[in-house]
């Protein structure tokens, strides 16, 4: 459990920050920053002694709670505008 919160941690505060820049630049900044992150994540956590195929799951769990939080924050800006 805890090797996992790193990258759901990250991948959030990178939701945040991609969700402050423009919408053209999103991809461009957010894939290299979750895969950095990810690649962290597999290191911190020691996953990569065991074997490097912890990168196929740490990078899209970043990525996802990135996507997650973006969706997220959408939600609730939307649903505070109607208010």
């Amino acid at each position: 459990m805890l090797n996992e919160l790193f990258p759901i941690v990250s991948g959030a505060l990178l939701g945040l920050l991609v969700g402050t820049i423009r919408p053209t630049l999103r991809l461009w900044v957010g894939v290299p920053i979750a895969t950095v992150l990810g690649v962290l994540a597999t290191v911190i956590s020691g996953e990569f002694r065991i074997g490097w195929e912890f990168l196929l799951i740490d990078i899209p769990l970043v990525a996802a709670s990135a996507v997650a939080t973006v969706l997220a924050g959408r939600l609730i800006r939307s649903r505070m505008a109607r208010e």
